[in-house]
């Protein structure tokens, strides 16, 4: 009986895990959408910015204060970024939005 329970189990979710790619692709779609605070940009660079705000806030305020992207030229932010991936251990997986995030900023 517990057998039965857990294979059914795995199966809803499988069944579930597995969403429409539709739904995927839309989230990185780069058409141009029309907004009144913002001429037409692009979903895709919203959505990898928010992206990498969150990564941004969550890695590096576990150790100190935000910086203000704007506070360093791009030039001052190379070796900052790469000297902090180093010190909070991120791989380049993690350090890419991070990154992405500080220089869309500038």
């Amino acid at each position: 009986m517990k057998k039965n329970i857990l294979l059914w189990g795995a199966a809803v979710l499988v069944l579930a895990s597995c969403g429409s790619k539709s739904s995927a692709v839309s989230a990185t779609t780069t058409e141009p959408v029309e907004t009144k605070s913002k001429p037409a940009v692009t979903v895709a660079k919203d959505v990898a910015t928010d992206a990498g705000k969150a990564a941004y806030e969550n890695h590096c305020a576990r150790c100190h204060e935000l910086f203000k992207p704007k506070e360093f030229t791009k030039e001052q932010w190379a070796p900052i970024l790469v000297s902090m991936q180093k010190k909070a251990h991120l791989s380049d997986a993690e350090m890419a939005p991070i990154t992405a995030y500080i220089y869309a900023q500038l």
